[in-house]
């Protein structure tokens, strides 16, 4: 990933980081609408246009910005993409717009790419099979098969009534005073005396 132009370690580490699996993504259309850099259409009458999406994963966004200008301060292909962009009647935001979607390509295919060569599996992860089991490395035993640990020991409980004649006992009822160990049940005395 970081041989790409444009993307350092912290921009390899949250495109990775946001992006996960790409292969959540069937194309890479599906992916420039996920990242935001999939133009929408603002065409009025006989103006055709397109303007920047604000939705999308802005993380990535983001990233793909800072992966557009530093390609622009130097002398690479998003800068010739750029240039060709103006040079045929595009503002600077539009020919932004369509350099950063062009990276967004480029970024699909690489991670597509690194993925081909590290050999994962699904979710990402190396030797990862359909059939394989977190219970254990053997994948034909499932977890429910595994024995569990014998019943649990009975709890001794503190009786409902016990605990409510504690309580009154402390004066934590309608009638008691206000203060004792922070408890004041006023229920019956809100719309008369508001409690303190």
């Amino acid at each position: 990933m970081q041989d790409l132009h444009g993307i350092g370690p912290s921009g390899a580490a949250r495109l990775i980081g946001d992006v996960a699996d790409i292969s959540r993504f069937a194309t890479r259309g599906h992916f420039a609408s996920r990242n935001g850099t999939a133009p929408l259409d603002a065409s009025s009458g006989d103006q055709q246009r397109h303007r920047l999406s604000r939705a999308g994963n802005r993380r990535i966004n983001r990233a793909l910005h800072i992966m557009a200008v530093v390609q622009l301060r130097h002398d690479t292909e998003g800068r010739a993409h750029y240039r060709r962009k103006l040079a045929a009647g595009k503002t600077p935001m539009e020919a932004m717009r369509a350099l950063k979607r062009r990276l967004s390509d480029i970024v699909y295919k690489q991670m597509i790419e690194d993925v081909k060569k590290a050999g994962t599996g699904p979710g990402g992860h190396v030797g990862a099979t359909l059939q394989s089991s977190a219970a254990d490395t053997i994948p034909m035993i499932d977890t429910s098969e595994q024995s569990l640990p014998g019943p649990a020991e009975p709890q001794p409980r503190t009786p409902l009534l016990a605990a409510s004649s504690w309580m009154t006992q402390r004066g934590a009822t309608t009638g008691g005073q206000p203060g004792q160990l922070g408890v004041t049940l006023c229920s019956a005395r809100i719309a008369a005396d508001p409690c303190t």
